[in-house]
């Protein structure tokens, strides 16, 4: 992955707009929270291969950066993104990394579902 260039990723984006693409979102702060602070608690969500269509896709910040979807009846995003990725299929990886570069968050889009 490298760093998000804004640019970049708003046109891949927009080559997403109105189709039915499949989603996957996961938020995490991990079990390694856990074992640093013994008074946190571990937190999380997953959704994978989530079907979509959204009409409008934008990024924001000047980073971390936030990604948001506009459904037809509703949003979906992400903040705290820092890295990206355009695989030669066409699919379009997003992830927040912390400093320690630990997973927090991860937005990706694909036109097929992804593997399990």
């Amino acid at each position: 992955m490298n760093p998000i260039d804004k640019s970049m990723v708003q046109h891949a984006l927009d080559s997403f707009l109105n189709r039915e693409v499949y989603l996957h979102l996961e938020t995490t702060n991990g079990a390694y929270a856990v074992h640093s602070q013994e008074s946190s608690m571990s937190v999380g969500a997953y959704i994978r291969n989530a079907r979509i269509s959204f009409g409008r896709g934008v990024i924001t910040g000047d980073g971390p950066y936030r990604v948001g979807l506009k459904l037809e009846l509703g949003w979906v995003y992400a903040e705290g993104l820092t890295d990206f990725e355009l695989t030669p299929e066409g699919q379009l990886l997003l992830a927040g990394h912390d400093q320690e570069g630990r997973l927090a968050v991860a937005l990706e889009l694909s036109l097929n579902p992804f593997d399990l």
